[in-house]
């Protein structure tokens, strides 16, 4: 089954398997991607699906250092290159917009980060020279909130202009809108805070919009139900997912990604109030376990459309084959995941190029 074609929106994917988004920190310190990002995802484009790292929809939602961006003519052009190799090598590619909201700092992109509310995550953030403790958000006005939204249609259609099948708006791992979506990051008053409706109101309200920019069928979103990651606490995520999914679904949105975070209780409740594809990422951010065929096969049987797999893809570029033919992974280098060139980014072989015979 996982590697069965699949219909998306308007795509034929090739089979079921999603490369999962995965930051590289491989960018500039103006946000252009790097030049040997089209062989990282070309080399990659047998998924039947590949969504992006995370990009930065503007300069003020940057969450961390060299993160590439869609906000300029310059990013967007880039991109074009990246988007064509993976078109031609018979791939399929989202862009994940990523606004990290209060996850950022003024050291590394010269902005105040924005938030629901002026309530800081506790921990602290990767920069080039260590890590920064996080900084109290400014609390976002109603209209600074349309202005962002605002943001993320003007970035999906700068990612529809630079080749890309669609966006994925991230909604998960404790960026912007989940910190809307989050009890503990938002302590609004106003319709944007306090019951279900509310604080799913800015989610709704983003994939509304990016829909009606460049159509409903080339938008997916991303969540992490119950997560915690970034400081995150949704008190209840089966109320919360229950609200915000029912009011998602009359979108006809490509597909709802999600982590796998929640209880399988709350879990197949995901899967049975969901009316259109599933993703799954059987994964927990930070965990040291990578998703593999059995967890794969778990969820198909349990009712996942496509799997998302991450760090696997990294150390192993034809990883559909390996998969498909129980060949043996090889492990990625984690000590090479940021830090920037091509080591551990472009030179993991095939698996025909490996092999010893």
């Amino acid at each position: 089954m996982l590697f069965e074609t699949y219909k998306l929106g308007s795509l034929e994917l090739s089979n079921r398997v999603v490369m999962a988004p995965m930051t590289r920190v491989r960018a500039s310190e103006t946000g252009l991607p790097s030049e040997s990002a089209a062989l990282y995802y070309a080399q990659r484009a047998s998924a039947g699906l590949i969504v992006s790292e995370g990009i930065s929809p503007s300069k003020q939602g940057q969450s961390e250092p060299n993160i590439p961006g869609l906000y300029n003519d310059e990013q967007e052009a880039a991109w074009r290159p990246i988007t064509q190799s993976v078109h031609d090598a018979g791939g399929r590619i989202f862009a994940q917009l990523m606004h990290g909201g209060r996850v950022g700092h003024p050291e590394i992109n010269g902005m105040q980060p924005l938030g629901a509310s002026p309530i800081a995550a506790q921990g602290t953030i990767f920069n080039s020279g260590g890590r920064l403790a996080f900084v109290t958000p400014v609390e976002m006005t109603v209209e600074q909130i349309q202005e962002q939204i605002t943001v993320f249609v003007a970035a999906a259609e700068r990612a529809i202009a630079a080749g890309f099948d669609g966006v994925e708006i991230h909604g998960a791992n404790g960026y912007l809108i989940q910190q809307f979506l989050s009890d503990n990051s938002n302590q609004r008053t106003d319709q944007y805070g306090g019951s279900h409706e509310n604080r799913a109101r800015f989610a709704v309200e983003v994939a509304t919009a990016v829909s009606a920019a460049i159509g409903a069928d080339r938008v997916g979103i991303r969540f992490s139900p119950g997560g915690k990651f970034h400081d995150m606490n949704e008190s209840d995520p089966e109320g919360l997912y229950t609200t915000l999914l029912n009011a998602l679904n009359p979108l006809g949105l490509a597909y709802l990604h999600i982590l796998e975070t929640a209880s399988d209780d709350i879990n197949d409740r995901i899967r049975e109030i969901w009316t259109g594809p599933l993703i799954v990422n059987p994964a927990i951010v930070g965990s040291a376990d990578f998703v593999n065929k059995s967890n794969a096969d778990r969820w198909l049987a349990r009712g996942g459309d496509l799997i998302a797999f991450g760090r696997y893809f990294i150390s192993n570029p034809d990883l559909v084959r390996r998969l498909r033919d129980g060949l043996e992974l090889t492990m990625p280098d984690l000590d090479t995941f940021y830090s920037g060139g091509d080591k551990g980014y472009i030179d993991y072989p095939e698996w025909s190029d490996s092999a010893v015979g």
